[in-house]
């Protein structure tokens, strides 16, 4: 079994898609581990993103990010990472395949609906900055 993070977005959150886009979850068969609804402060949302500091858009990230309520979630599944970015799609809207999370509740490149980890490495460095060992069940 593998784990991923998954990050309901501010826009998302603010438009009243989180009941949706969990249930899409649910139906695709990866199992919720762990949930919490949190809003970012900017040094959380600059910890988190610190990959991207030299990049032209952390800035904007950062302060998007922290900009509203974000739903915040463990999955579980086989093949846990591939499966919940195919769901997501593409990170522009516009280029995201029909049926995907991105292309029925994103905006634009940045308010995208969810956030996903790309790689094992990434999904336990990003589960574990969100949620301790005790935080996820089972």
């Amino acid at each position: 079994m593998e784990r991923t993070l998954a990050i309901i977005k501010p826009d998302a959150v603010r438009r009243g898609f989180v009941g949706d886009i969990i249930k899409r979850i649910d139906a695709s068969g990866l199992k919720l581990r762990a949930l919490r609804l949190m809003h970012l402060t900017r040094a959380q949302a600059e910890a988190f993103y610190e990959v991207h500091k030299e990049r032209p858009f952390y800035k904007s990230l950062c302060d998007y990010m922290s900009s509203g309520p974000v739903v915040i979630a463990v999955l579980e599944g086989e093949r846990a990472i591939p499966r919940w970015r195919e769901l997501m799609g593409a990170t522009d809207p516009k280029k995201a395949d029909a049926g995907t999370l991105r292309k029925d509740f994103g905006i634009d490149v940045e308010q995208n609906a969810v956030h996903g980890s790309d790689a094992p490495e990434t999904a336990a460095r990003e589960v574990a900055f969100f949620f301790s060992s005790l935080d996820i069940v089972s």
